[in-house]
């Protein structure tokens, strides 16, 4: 099958719209108010904490140090379709398995939510290198894109569908909120079972006949991985934007996992910033798209650091803000660059890099992205404790931005590295 072919690209994009609805709803929405307040009722509010911490830091480790190693057995043996639906079936059942986790059972709901991150994560590597079996090279842009657009509109609208669950669960014919949490759960894993069939049908890896079965490709793959470590030094262009990679999308990550808290600190109700939270996926949708279509106009690597231009403003605007209307317009701000700086991180680096080599570079990229969900928040959280300021502590996230730009200003976008 050609790549370019609109099928094809519309039915790898669809996936976006597929997993989405895990980091909405389960990640980022339920799971961890549902766990302190339903499955570990009966630990304390930091004992809680601490343990769902482990949990996203454990999930994020595995993946960080397996994710190379096993995208270079998936390269060596055509394996990366294969990898991904197997991964996205662990995570399925994993969520599937939510609903089932009774009440206080906080280890139970500890292991099953463990395990599904790590197969969302691992998933991902893979469906992010398959882009080059899907995409010519002059596509790449405006696919990312609407992969990410795909997966904004997608985790938005079942998310926004949940919310309404739990606020009038009578008209689901739910006895109460808690079951349609439980429900919600359920809902994501039949969401993403049935948008997954379309890369199952119609997305295939070239050159996938004749590849090596799954012990061969095992051996093979540490080969090619220890190959490609040992010629870094050829990889230059490729390191220097993974480097500029993990310290801009550190501050991205950053604003993502703390804007909630922050938005706390500072006296909001939570309405307002769930509303937010909703408000941005919506916004990005669209904004995703006019970022995949101004990367192929102007290129990746400019659109890019405009986006972390508008990034490090919001930040130091963040910190003077005073109500809640100003919280929606710096959401409205970073829903219009947060879809298009991934989508185009996605593609610069795709066109940077080998294809017969993709899982294996995307391994390095998402063992980054993982990485890089530590240092923002920490530095955050001190600068917060040093300076009894919440307020300063969102300007630390600047430096993480002009740092990210200054290295991606001396990267050449236009630099293949060739299949070692």
């Amino acid at each position: 099958m050609s790549k370019g072919n609109r099928k094809v690209i519309y039915s790898w994009a669809i996936y976006d719209w597929a997993n989405s609805a895990y980091t909405t709803t389960v990640m980022a929405g339920f799971f961890p108010v549902f766990f302190k307040q339903y499955w570990a009722s009966d630990l304390t509010a930091n004992e809680s904490t601490f343990w769902l911490g482990i949990a996203n830091a454990v999930s994020g480790l595995v993946i960080a140090l397996l994710a190379p190693i096993l995208g270079a057995m998936a390269d060596q043996g055509g394996l990366k379709k294969k990898m991904m639906l197997s991964f996205t079936t662990l995570a399925i059942v994993m969520t599937a398995a939510l609903f089932l986790v009774s009440e206080g059972m906080w280890q139970m709901a500890v292991l099953v939510y463990l395990f599904g991150a790590i197969a969302f994560s691992g998933a991902n590597v893979f469906y992010d290198s398959l882009i080059v079996d899907v995409a010519e090279q002059e596509q790449l842009d405006r696919v990312s894109a609407l992969g990410y657009a795909a997966g904004y509109i997608g985790g938005g609208l079942l998310f926004a569908i949940n919310v309404v669950m739990t606020l009038h669960p009578d008209w689901f014919f739910l006895a109460d909120k808690a079951e349609a949490v439980r429900w919600s759960f359920l809902s994501v894993a039949v969401w993403w079972a049935l948008f997954t069939i379309p890369v199952a049908l119609y997305v295939h890896e070239r050159g996938q006949e004749g590849r090596l079965g799954w012990v061969a490709s095992a051996r093979a793959g540490f080969h090619q991985l220890s190959g490609t470590i040992h010629h870094l030094r050829s990889l230059k262009q490729v390191w220097l934007f993974l480097i500029a990679y993990f310290l801009y999308i550190d501050g991205v990550n950053t604003v993502a996992h703390m804007a909630v808290d922050y938005g706390l600190s500072l006296g909001f109700d939570s309405s307002v910033l769930i509303s937010a939270l909703l408000m941005t996926q919506f916004i990005a949708f669209p904004a995703a798209l006019a970022a995949g279509w101004l990367g192929a106009r102007f290129g990746a690597k400019r659109v890019i650091i405009a986006s972390i231009a508008v990034y490090a403003v919001a930040c130091i605007w963040s910190s003077t803000m005073q109500n809640a209307s100003d919280f929606y317009w710096l959401a409205a701000a970073i829903g219009l660059v947060m879809g298009g700086i991934q989508a185009l991180s996605r593609s610069m680096y795709a066109r940077m890099i080998p294809e017969q080599q993709a899982a294996e570079f995307f391994g390095f990229f998402n063992m980054l992205g993982k990485f890089a969900a530590v240092f923002g928040p920490l530095l955050m959280g001190l600068a917060s404790y040093l300076t009894g300021s919440a307020r300063f502590s969102i300007l630390v996230i600047v430096a993480l931005f002009a740092a990210g730009a200054i290295v991606l200003y001396y990267v050449d976008e236009k630099t293949q590295v060739q299949e070692s």
